[in-house]
């Protein structure tokens, strides 16, 4: 098993928590090259993890333009665990996400436009290509992590981009979230609830969703125009997003855009196609299609 270990509180406390409970650990660092300290943080880093005996790989990315940062960064990171994992044959990769993380994601989202699923927040576990992801201290505190890392005498990096406000993530902890306090609510605790909700209202979605049968073909997929069109507007929505990955790529889905766009079509009668970002959509007799289109202009 792999550790995603950035040096801060929440990969260190679950690099040591899991490895004091005996697992066989590598513990796979990304150098997102944010700040000129970050290239001897990683050889902190992996003179430490030697003296604790775990095995230390590191990657280091090429330094991100200032648009999309966040999104850029966490692409390379997945990129570059995933090149990790294709040396080291390792196929599970655990990660310190915490629940402040999650109620914060959830604020992001939200923010951002995000619909019910985005809401959800991050999973316990998902898949990227070979490897499958588990997030164990995502119900736990941050508080807590800390808490257990000074009563073990253990210290860790304070990355200088955690005070960087041109950060989304940076904004809602340092920013948004203490005007809520001062406000007397937890803001953990109320994104947290929502995402609870959120999880249960997906799951109704995702069960309508399901009735749906997607049929995939060498230039993309298809489903029936009549089952889809009978769906409510979320179920709709949901089955596009299934639909997306077999022209997009793994992972990728439509933007709220694209799905606002789609839906205003469909209402009209879905008459002919509807060109969107390197795919076409079409409405041919009695099925929806999605295929691949290089001709496609973006929407």
């Amino acid at each position: 098993m792999a550790i995603g270990w950035s040096g801060g509180i929440d990969s260190t406390a679950l690099l040591l928590a899991l490895h004091n409970m005996g697992f066989q650990l590598h513990a796979w660092h990304v150098d997102h090259a944010w700040h000129d300290a970050s290239y001897h943080e990683a050889n902190q880093l992996a003179l430490l993890a030697k003296s604790w005996g775990i095995p230390f790989t590191s990657r280091r990315l090429a330094k991100a333009p200032a648009s999309n940062r966040e999104a850029r960064a966490r692409q390379g990171r997945y990129q570059a665990f995933q090149e990790m994992a294709e040396a080291t044959n390792i196929t599970v990769l655990a990660l310190g996400h915490h629940a402040d993380d999650q109620a914060e994601t959830v604020c992001m989202r939200m923010l951002q436009g995000s619909g019910i699923m985005g809401c959800r927040g991050i999973g316990l576990k998902s898949e990227r290509g070979s490897l499958c992801i588990y997030r164990p201290f995502l119900h736990v505190p941050r508080l807590t992590l800390k808490q257990a890392l000074q009563a073990a005498k253990i210290k860790w990096l304070e990355d200088a981009s955690n005070h960087d406000l041109s950060l989304w993530r940076n904004r809602i902890r340092l920013r948004l979230f203490p005007e809520i306090s001062a406000n007397t609510y937890d803001p953990s605790d109320l994104f947290l609830r929502w995402q609870k909700q959120a999880v249960l209202l997906s799951a109704t979605i995702n069960r309508e969703a399901d009735t749906i049968q997607l049929h995939k073909t060498t230039s993309g997929c298809f489903i029936s125009w009549y089952a889809w069109q009978n769906l409510s507007q979320a179920a709709r929505a949901q089955v596009l997003q299934r639909m997306a990955p077999t022209v997009l790529g793994a992972g990728r889905v439509f933007g709220r855009r694209h799905i606002e766009l789609i839906e205003f079509w469909q209402k009209r009668g879905g008459h002919g196609g509807l060109d969107l970002s390197s795919c076409r959509l079409s409405h041919l007799s009695e099925h929806l299609h999605l295929e691949w289109s290089k001709a496609s202009s973006r929407a």
